[in-house]
C-alpha cells in the first residue's frame, strides 16, 4: 500500500510532530509532504522518509516566517500531486487537510484542532496581534474558512485527538469523528523516590499567549513558590522579564534535561487550555502530578485525586487554591506513572490500525459491491 503523509510544517518537534514520528514508525514506507520543511529540527525517523515540499517551502524567509504565507498555503496544497496514493493521512492544526486526493484513494484527517486563529481563538489571536494584523485579519479570516470548510468535505474520516476536538470538529465542519489520543512516549520516563524531589515546581512546552505562561509566572511571583520554566516560544523573553527571584526561566532544553526536571519536580503547573496536551502526560510518567486548569484535553487525561488536581478559573487565587490542595493529598508516583501509560505509543498504534483497518474493508467492501 503506497502512503502519504501531509503535515502542515516541520519546524520544530512538537505535539504534532511527535504525532508524525510514530505514524513514521507505523508506516516506514510513507512519503511525506509539507509546507515548510527544517531538517536539522526534526527526529532521526522523519528524515529518514523521503519529504516534498510545496511552493511555499522557496518563498523569502520561509523557515521563521511561514505563518506569515498562511493566505497562501490551501492553493500550495492543491499543487501537490498525490496520484498513485492508495492512503493518505493529513496532519492538521495548520492547513493540512486541503490536498487533492486521487479517486480511489482513502483521505484519513488526524486533527490536533481546526485551525484555532480562524476558529475557536480568532478573537484573542486578532486582539493580540499589532495593527496592520488586525485590519487584515478579518477578510483573510472569513477566506480561510470558507476554503476549510470545503476541503474538509475532502477527509473520509476524521480522527479527532481528544474529546475537546472532537467537539469542535463537530462544531465548525459538522462532521463526526473517532478519537484517538496522541502517542506520548511513556516508556522513556521512570518514577523516583519521594525523598530525591527537587523543591520547585514545573511548566514545560511551547510559550505561546493561549497557553497562558505569564499567569503561571504571576501566580508565583505572588505565591512565592520556585517556578522553573522550560520552552521556547514568543513569549520567552516576556517571562524572563517579569519573572521574579523564585522563577528561573530556562528556555529550550535538551530532552534529557526536560526529563529530569519532569522527574524531580513537585507537580506540573499547566494554566492553559489544551487541545490535548502531550506535557501533563509526560510529567505523569514520570510519577508526577499536574495541577491543571479544568478545561480541554487535560480534563481527559488527568485523574482528580490520583494524578492532579484542576482549578476552574484563570486566576492566581485559584492556582494557589489548587497548589494548597494538592499539598494535603496523598501522592503515589507508581499508580500516576501507571495511569499515565494508557496514553503510550501501543496504544496509539492499535487504536489507528484498527481504524484504518476498517476503512480500508469498509471501502473494499463498497467497491467489490459496486463491480459485481
Amino acid at each position: 500500500m503506497k502512503v502519504a503523509i501531509v503535515h502542515y510544517w516541520f519546524v520544530g518537534m512538537r505535539g504534532g510532530e511527535k504525532v508524525i514520528d510514530a505514524l513514521c514508525e507505523l508506516y516506514p514506507q510513507a512519503d511525506i509532504f509539507t509546507h515548510v520543511f527544517v531538517p536539522d529540527a526534526v527526529s532521526d525517523r522523519i528524515r529518514a522518509h523521503r519529504v516534498t515540499t510545496s511552493f511555499i517551502n522557496s518563498l523569502p524567509r520561509a523557515r521563521s516566517m511561514y505563518k506569515s504565507y498562511l493566505p497562501l498555503m490551501p492553493l500550495a496544497l492543491e499543487q501537490l500531486d498525490l496520484s498513485g496514493y492508495d492512503l493518505i493521512i493529513s496532519s492538521e492544526s495548520g492547513p493540512a487537510k486541503g490536498i487533492i486526493a486521487p479517486p480511489d484513494a482513502l483521505h484519513v484527517c488526524y486533527c490536533h484542532t481546526p485551525m484555532r486563529y480562524i476558529w475557536n481563538m480568532y478573537h484573542d489571536y486578532r486582539s493580540g496581534a499589532g495593527r496592520i494584523t488586525q485590519l487584515l485579519m478579518p477578510p483573510m479570516s472569513h477566506y480561510l474558512r470558507m476554503w476549510d470548510v470545503s476541503a474538509a468535505s475532502r477527509v473520509d474520516s476524521f480522527i479527532a485527538n481528544s474529546a475537546t476536538v472532537a467537539d469542535r470538529i463537530e462544531r465548525y465542519y459538522r462532521r463526526e469523528s473517532v478519537i484517538i489520543h496522541p502517542p506520548v512516549d511513556t516508556s522513556a520516563f521512570t518514577p523516583i523516590l519521594t525523598s530525591q524531589l527537587g523543591d520547585y515546581y514545573l511548566m514545560a512546552g511551547e510559550l505561546v499567549a493561549y497557553k497562558r505562561p505569564d499567569l503561571a509566572v504571576h501566580a508565583f511571583n505572588q505565591i512565592g513558590r520556585k517556578l522553573v520554566v522550560i520552552g521556547g516560544g514568543d513569549m520567552l523573553d516576556e517571562l524572563k522579564r517579569i519573572a521574579g527571584p523564585n522563577v528561573t526561566v530556562m528556555g529550550s532544553q535538551p530532552f534529557e534535561v526536560l526529563r529530569d526536571y519532569y522527574s524531580h519536580c513537585r507537580a506540573l503547573i499547566f494554566p492553559g487550555e489544551e487541545d490535548f496536551g502531550m506535557v501533563p502526560v509526560e510529567a505523569m510518567a514520570a510519577g508526577r502530578p499536574v495541577v491543571a486548569f479544568g478545561k480541554g484535553g487535560a480534563t481527559e487525561t488527568v485523574a482528580p485525586g490520583l494524578s492532579g488536581v484542576f482549578f476552574q478559573s484563570q486566576e492566581i487565587d485559584a492556582i494557589r487554591a489548587a497548589i494548597l490542595q494538592l499539598d494535603e493529598m496523598a501522592i503515589d508516583p507508581g499508580k500516576i506513572s501507571n495511569h499515565a501509560a494508557r496514553f503510550g505509543k501501543q496504544a496509539f498504534f492499535k487504536g489507528f490500525r484498527s481504524h484504518i483497518d476498517q476503512l480500508l474493508d469498509l471501502k473494499s467492501g463498497t467497491v467489490s459491491r459496486l463491480e459485481a
